[in-house]
């Protein structure tokens, strides 16, 4: 039987059903701005490979996954539906995770949150400065791979900070809305920082798009 949270990974997964019964395959997004745009922060070589390479591998594999496991169900073979499930969290996740991480980052981006985002920030952690520092301090020690968020937790209406290893999508995971996050692969930053992750993310927050941080919130706040 497929666990609870393999389930909502699936879920968030975009999928459609023809009437022929085949799928749409998930496509790598177009990244929202040209691959040296984020430059001096994030160089162009490395968006580059972590948008052409990494993300577009884990498109791959998603799909090669999820054609595997809808063979399975139309077999009943519960067996391989259950191994398929660690390949459809990582590679599901991934693909979401970096479907969100594109979006908010920008060129234009830095600064502080305004309207809503940055009240709650300030009534949630005191100010947007010790905001950063929570999530700089968690994000860092994260242990391997992983990624740190600013999540909107729906059930108290607050935000909060928390942090996924590897892929793990951060909703299906925790619960929690992801609003922003920050991608703590050697990937992500090694190129460019070599093993000083914390120059790296410091650095993130001059191109953080607190626009679409806020209506990531706004979206979030809309759902029940």
């Amino acid at each position: 039987m497929l666990s609870s949270k393999s389930l909502q990974v699936s879920r968030l997964l975009p999928k459609a059903l023809g009437a022929a019964g085949t799928r749409l395959k998930h496509t790598l997004p177009a990244l929202p701005y040209e691959y040296n745009a984020l430059e001096p922060v994030i160089s162009g070589e490395i968006m580059h490979l972590h948008h052409e390479k990494h993300h577009n591998t884990y498109v791959n594999n998603l799909n090669t996954t999820e054609e595997a496991l809808a063979e399975a169900m139309q077999q009943n073979d519960v067996g391989r539906i259950i191994s398929l499930q660690p390949s459809l969290k990582f590679n599901g996740g991934g693909h979401i995770n970096h479907a969100i991480f594109w979006k908010i980052l920008s060129p234009k981006g830095g600064g502080e949150p305004k309207g809503d985002l940055m009240n709650l920030i300030k009534d949630n952690f005191g100010s947007f400065d010790e905001m950063k520092s929570e999530l700089t301090k968690a994000t860092v020690a994260i242990q391997g791979s992983g990624w740190g968020w600013l999540g909107w937790n729906q059930a108290n209406g607050r935000l909060q900070i928390a942090t996924c290893a590897n892929q793990d999508p951060l909703q299906p995971t925790t619960g929690l809305v992801p609003l922003f996050g920050i991608d703590v692969w050697e990937h992500a930053y090694y190129l460019q920082y070599k093993n000083v992750r914390p120059d790296y993310v410091k650095a993130i927050f001059d191109v953080a798009n607190w626009e679409e941080v806020g209506e990531n919130l706004a979206r979030a706040r809309l759902v029940a």
